[in-house]
């Protein structure tokens, strides 16, 4: 099999990259794993929520010569500030092509609310949860926080009681209660089912949708805002967006565990425009190995194409860290299993000293989350020293950041990919 573009890996990351690379006429297969973390997400996307030294981050511009002060191997300081305001403002575009619905700008992070009642900063948010700017009271005063019978992944009280604590919700009146939703007593005899996606899918098909909508404004009494768990919807957000309608209310809707709803529908969609534009994805497989031909990667083996090679001009990396099996951990050395690709190193950890992988304290940053390979400004991939010609990598399979510490995972992933594909399609 031959193509112009090979990316290992289906999140994020992946899917940007291919999108925009089939859009400028390149063939591309996307490699696919399994779940990519996108399916867990919040929905919410970040590009830099704080620096190193625990500094909240409200604007990326003014705090970039403290990140690259602080963490001169973040991806972001090998960029630069230009390329990654120009990727991420780009990737905005993208977004609204796809109609994904979400809101906020690179300009300035907003404050989405959590499910158990916390405010993180956030780039970008499904226009669906509720926001705040960092100074400014919620739009609503009085709120309905419903959560459903038997679901205990939502606790409207703990919700309502954390957030009352912050002063964007302080002059708002909160009241509570439960939707019963009758379609949803089969998935009540047994907890383990009664999930987020399970209760989805099931009033995909057995929705009674005025009868729902009826039930939601009687719960909220005489609210104008109501939170309510996302649960409603599968593939996209138009049925949250009917019962807003139906009920004159302001609905929102927050993530809860992991599978998360949100997640899931942004993956649906980016997944769906990239084979819209005549990319394939090879779902369920793995890439196992590489072979090189000079100081170039000539094809990939997978784990349902061990005899066959897949080859390309250029091959993007983008399967992630270890939650993905981007990276893994032997017992003397953390490495990249497909390319062997050098893995970078920071003061904190060494890739070959088991001892500085790890924090004692099991609450700290842990260093073996800056694991990952090394990339230069096109984010090319070190491999034994020399960047390799044709291949790239983009998202948390790159090292020298924490992207949960520093809130930045999302941005690195698609600033990376649209630079990626950029730099091949100029080739």
């Amino acid at each position: 099999m031959n193509f112009d573009v090979v990316i290992i890996g289906g999140g994020l990351a992946g899917l940007t990259c291919g999108i925009a690379l089939q859009e400028q006429g390149k063939r591309c297969v996307i490699i696919n794993n399994g779940q990519a973390a996108l399916d867990f997400a919040s929905g919410s996307m970040d590009l830099l929520g704080r620096l190193p030294d625990g500094s909240a981050v409200s604007s990326l511009r003014p705090a970039f010569e403290s990140l690259r002060r602080q963490a001169p191997q973040h991806p972001y300081s090998v960029l630069g500030i230009e390329a990654v305001e120009s990727k991420a403002t780009q990737f905005e575009n993208i977004l609204h092509q796809l109609n994904l619905e979400l809101a906020g700008s690179a300009r300035e992070n907003h404050k989405r609310v959590t499910a158990i009642g916390g405010l993180r900063p956030a780039w970008l948010s499904p226009n669906t949860v509720p926001t705040v700017t960092n100074h400014q009271n919620f739009i609503h005063q009085r709120i309905a926080v419903l959560g459903i019978e038997g679901y205990h992944d939502f606790q409207p009280q703990l919700l309502i009681d954390n957030l009352q604590l912050n002063p964007q919700f302080a002059h708002c009146q909160f009241s509570s209660g439960f939707l019963n939703i009758p379609e949803l007593d089969q998935l009540r005899r047994d907890a383990r089912e009664f999930r987020s996606v399970n209760i989805a899918q099931l009033l995909e098909h057995k929705l009674s949708f005025d009868e729902l909508a009826a039930e939601i404004k009687q719960a909220a009494g005489d609210a104008e805002a109501v939170f309510l768990p996302a649960c409603f919807g599968l593939d996209d957000q138009s049925l949250f967006n009917g019962l807003k309608q139906a009920t004159g209310l302001a609905l929102y809707e927050l993530p809860t565990l992991p599978p998360s709803l949100l997640g899931i529908r942004q993956h649906k969609q980016l997944s769906y425009r990239f084979e819209k534009l005549g990319g394939m994805m090879l779902n369920g497989d793995r890439a196992l190995r590489a072979e090189f031909e000079g100081d170039k990667v000539a094809c990939v083996y997978t784990r349902l194409h061990q005899e066959e090679p897949i080859a390309a001009e250029n091959f993007v990396l983008a399967a992630g860290g270890f939650f993905s099996n981007g990276l893994s951990a032997e017992f003397e050395r953390i490495r990249e299993p497909v390319f062997d690709a050098d893995i970078i190193e920071t003061e904190q950890f060494r890739a070959q000293d088991r001892f500085s992988w790890t924090h004692k304290r099991f609450s700290s940053p842990q260093p073996y989350q800056a694991a990952g390979v090394i990339i230069n400004a096109h984010c090319q991939v070190q491999k034994s020293g020399r960047f390799l010609p044709n291949l790239y990598a983009a998202g948390s399979v790159i090292g020298g950041y924490n992207a949960i510490e520093l809130g930045c995972g999302a941005g690195v992933a698609v600033v990376t990919a649209l630079i990626a594909a950029e730099r091949i399609g100029g080739m």
